[in-house]
């Protein structure tokens, strides 16, 4: 069984790279310093105390789609208003664009994370970076928002990738979403029988269903159903468990 496990991990890597990987990069050892800090691995990562955390409740801290967490793919966030006014956070343009076209659910005032300024502005306002060679989000084509467009032409002189704001690139994700959200599925399905393994080996039994990957994953941490079960692993569960 322990092979198995081992094995599991090794594969659970692969088949969520081109999702995004839930792994807590901050655990890992940076290779350098950035103005005399620790810089994480991952580029889309933020520590949790550099995050601005828009969404409220126990289920903050995790995309309302795919259930990822949200400071480990920061510099691709994007939130938008519900029809009550409230706020969803996002891990990404395609988790917001599935929530809105595939769930139907009424989304407006659209924001996203400029990565100069790890802050929130207004969608219209941002250039984003598409296609750098910095990972994608949900997606292999990555997508990056800066607040200037000097910001973003310096991006991708450095990363290669095309320039576009909001509209061009909301079209674009809209018209691949059935094949992405085909490719995701795919990747989340194998990934929640790995996730299986590891909640019958290292979590209580518990006999309750859940709406969302979010809410599993919310429910595990803050009763500690897995001990301190986090990052790949927490994702892994939480999809097994979200999605039954």
């Amino acid at each position: 069984m322990t092979k198995k496990i081992i094995a599991s991990g090794l594969l659970a890597t692969l088949i969520l790279a081109g999702c995004g990987s839930d792994k807590a990069a901050t655990q890992k050892a940076s290779k350098g310093n950035m103005d005399g800090k620790k810089h994480m691995l991952d580029y889309r990562a933020v520590p949790a105390s550099q995050a601005t955390i828009l969404q409220k409740g126990e289920q903050k801290m995790y995309c309302p789609v795919c259930g990822m967490t949200l400071p480990m793919f920061y510099k691709t966030n994007h939130a938008a208003s519900d029809h009550t006014g409230h706020d969803k956070q996002y891990c990404s343009i395609h988790c917001a664009a599935e929530d809105k076209e595939v769930n139907g659910n009424m989304l407006s005032n659209f924001r996203t994370v400029d990565n100069t300024t790890l802050k929130f502005i207004d969608s219209q306002d941002a250039y984003f970076v598409v296609g750098s060679k910095k990972p994608g989000t949900m997606s292999t084509v990555s997508k990056y928002a800066f607040g200037t467009k000097k910001a973003a032409q310096e991006f991708a002189s450095k990363f290669g990738g095309k320039i576009m704001m909001f509209d061009e690139l909301y079209k674009k994700v809209k018209g691949s979403l059935k094949n992405d959200i085909a490719k995701v599925n795919k990747k989340q399905t194998k990934a929640a029988k790995m996730g299986g393994m590891i909640y019958k080996r290292m979590c209580k039994k518990i006999d309750k269903k859940f709406d969302s990957v979010a809410e599993a994953k919310a429910y595990i941490t803050k009763n500690k159903v897995c001990g301190n079960l986090k990052g790949k692993k927490l994702q892994m569960v939480g999809l097994h468990l979200g999605k039954k």
